[in-house]
């Protein structure tokens, strides 16, 4: 079923990428740069205070590797860069990386999963609109810098949140401090993948680690038998 909050999340991304496309078409080059350091700057503020907050280093660390692992064997940062071809011909990277990126950013973190778990139980989406407002601003700001693959994110913030509604009844545990915790380090350790890439320091391929996102709150259920 179509839920409204959901539906408002995902057009605020496209509005405001579609501005910020206009928008980045315009700019210079060394406004450009000027963006991508900005965002760098204020990614790896974001990533250090959501991995800062786990219950449990040592499962958000056995997350990241198994989910590591996973990405690679299932090349997922390879399929992603592949979707530019329908997309971009120009550069293909810049598209995968702010897919990545954007995807992460608006559907990973305690928001996300409060807001879709309360509006898929009680029907109230207060929380989401509050969360629409924040994508649709950042949304601008992004594909200002990375063009059509923050678009592409919107895609990833409907599929992901009207899931995240669809189960709500079954998912509540996840609104649980033991389980939101790890969950939302371990998008803060993506997103300092993410910033490492910003600053060209490496390619860390930071969609390989996505899996992570499935494993972690598997550990913390497995950790809760013991």
């Amino acid at each position: 079923m179509l839920n409204f909050g959901v539906l408002v999340n995902t057009l605020t991304v496209i509005l405001g990428s579609v501005l910020g496309i206009f928008i980045g078409s315009k700019l210079p080059q060394k406004y450009k740069n000027a963006l991508f350091l900005s965002i760098g700057s204020i990614t790896v503020f974001l990533g250090l205070k959501m991995g800062l907050g786990a219950s449990n280093f040592l499962i958000v660390l056995i997350s990241l590797a198994i989910g590591g692992l996973l990405g690679e064997w299932w090349q997922i940062e390879e399929h992603i860069t592949s979707l530019a071809d329908r997309f971009s011909k120009s550069n293909e990277n810049t598209f995968a990386s702010g897919f990545v990126f954007a995807t992460v950013l608006f559907t990973i973190g305690p928001m996300t999963i409060l807001g879709c778990v309360n509006s898929g139980l009680t029907g109230n989406n207060q929380l989401l609109y509050v969360k629409a407002t924040m994508d649709g601003i950042s949304s601008i700001i992004l594909a200002s810098a990375y063009g059509k693959g923050v678009l592409a994110s919107a895609l990833g913030v409907y599929l992901i949140e009207g899931s995240i509604v669809s189960l709500s009844s079954y998912l509540h545990f996840l609104t649980l401090p033991i389980y939101i915790n790890d969950f939302t380090s371990v998008g803060g350790a993506i997103l300092l993948m993410i910033a490492i890439k910003l600053f060209n320091l490496r390619d860390t391929k930071a969609g390989n680690f996505l899996p992570a996102l499935v494993v972690v709150p598997i550990l913390d259920f497995v950790k809760t038998l013991f």
